[in-house]
């Protein structure tokens, strides 16, 4: 397996610290608004990865943050009149209900932030007394020209670098580029006490703390989007390889973002499409396909276009599943395997690996259309899918059940189960085209179609699913 580390900016072999085991800390949201649709690609692409990974036999921890305190957090609280953690809440559940409908796993572990104060203190207290921070007025400052290694994961020379940090320089600063790692109190913000005053923690030490709790002092994978390397990551890895005189993480992978207008989508730039707008317009796993269909380090242009075509793609999948349902499968096909474990070996290339997935697909339907076997390759694509995690859901009726009996009392059929009444209502529908009766075949396929229940005429008989 090869992997592109940005640390080193080249593709490597990947060689796990530990035979068979795998730890990945991934950056996860800041979560002071809505997910907008970069949001949606992070998590899908480390996803991804993660299921991958697993697929190979790898025991994989997976640790993905959440940031409940930073001074975004802060700043939209304050412009809403509600406190930080009405917010955080409130954000998250938005988040986590678009990850979910996105098919994305949950994590094995979820960190919050302002959990791990303690943890952030010690870090900074160690800091402070090795001679690599200092306090300025309550806030303390990290030095970042006693780190040697500094730049070397962004690649930027630190006599080049202007102020890295978030804020605006301060003049307590010892340099321009040293980064706050503890924030002084102000007033109507959240704040903790500490050895240098009550304040809070600076953003980057937030993930050193959380991913060494959880993970120990290396780790094998740290992931997030590409515009976290600088400062945020190349932060991260000052302070804590200050600390430990050890490698922080091993590899370093960086999904590319979402943009809009050639711009990134996020709210500085105002450039943003809601990720639950597009996930209610659009099959949510049409959405993930979205992301998928790009290489998770390429950049990728939101329009609709490209979603509509995802949605027309997901639907050619939905088929092949529905018209599969019943076959027997035998062993996958070893030669379909091999292609796209081939693909997701280089750099988990998916848009490579989609293309494994959708020419079984085609060879799937051309084989049943001849009466062959396809029992192996139609096990070898719902191996793929479940790695890609693009395998829908169990579709809930239950909604329909009301309804479909209305129409299933109408026309004399059976009520029952939404399976039962349809496939009776089909039965009813066959008998009366085979008389001729068009009015009555048209009237119940139009009924159904009302409640979204489509019947599709194939070589293999009448088939329905819900729209």
């Amino acid at each position: 397996m090869q992997i592109h580390n940005t640390l080193g900016r080249e593709t490597v072999p990947f060689i796990p610290m530990t035979e068979g085991r795998v730890t990945m800390y991934i950056c996860g949201a800041t979560v002071q608004s809505k997910p907008h649709l970069g949001h949606g690609r992070y998590a899908v692409a480390f996803d991804v990865i993660r299921r991958y990974l697993m697929s190979t036999g790898l025991d994989v921890t997976y640790v993905r943050n959440v940031t409940d305190v930073e001074d975004k957090i802060i700043a939209a609280a304050n412009e809403q009149g509600v406190g930080t953690d009405v917010l955080v809440a409130e954000t998250k559940d938005s988040f986590d209900a678009a990850y979910e409908a996105l098919g994305v796993l949950p994590p094995d572990l979820e960190p919050f932030a302002t959990d791990h104060i303690v943890e952030m203190v010690s870090h900074i207290q160690a800091l402070v007394d090795s001679g690599m921070a200092y306090e300025a007025d309550g806030d303390v400052y990290f030095r970042v020209r006693q780190f040697p290694d500094y730049g070397k994961l962004s690649g930027r020379n630190v006599d080049d670098l202007m102020s890295g940090a978030r804020v605006a320089t301060s003049l307590a600063k010892e340099d321009p580029l040293d980064f706050a790692l503890w924030k002084r109190a102000k007033a109507g913000e959240p704040s903790w006490d500490s050895p240098w005053g009550s304040g809070r923690p600076g953003w980057h030490i937030e993930c050193s703390a959380m991913a060494r709790k959880h993970l120990g002092d290396t780790i094998d994978i740290h992931g997030g989007g590409a515009d976290l390397i600088f400062p945020h990551h190349e932060n991260e890895i000052a302070q804590t390889e200050s600390l430990t005189q050890k490698p922080f993480a091993r590899y370093w992978l960086h999904n590319g973002m979402v943009t809009m207008g050639g711009e990134k989508m996020s709210k500085s730039t105002g450039h943003v499409y809601d990720l639950t707008e597009a996930i209610d317009l659009y099959p949510s796993l049409a959405v993930r396909l979205f992301y998928l269909r790009a290489h998770y380090r390429s950049p990728l242009e939101y329009s609709v276009a490209l979603l509509e075509d995802a949605a027309a793609a997901y639907e050619r999948i939905r088929a092949f599943l529905r018209r599969t349902k019943d076959l027997d499968l035998g062993t996958p096909d070893q030669d379909v395997l091999d292609r796209f474990r081939a693909a997701m070996d280089d750099d988990f290339n998916t848009p490579v690996a989609l293309s494994v997935l959708f020419d079984a697909i085609r060879n799937t339907n051309q084989l049943l259309d001849e009466g062959r076997d396809a029992g192996g390759v139609v096990a070898a694509a719902g191996a793929m899918l479940e790695i890609l995690g693009l395998v829908p859901g169990a579709t809930d009726f239950s909604d329909l059940e009301p309804l479909v009996a209305e129409v299933a009392i109408r026309f004399g059929a059976q009520t029952g189960t939404v399976d039962d009444m349809v496939d009776d209502l089909i039965g009813l529908r066959t008998t009366a085209r085979q008389s001729k009766d068009w009015p009555t075949s048209d009237a119940i396929r139009d009924a159904l179609s009302g409640l979204g229940i489509v019947l599709e005429d194939t070589a293999d008989g009448i088939r329905w699913h819900r729209q």
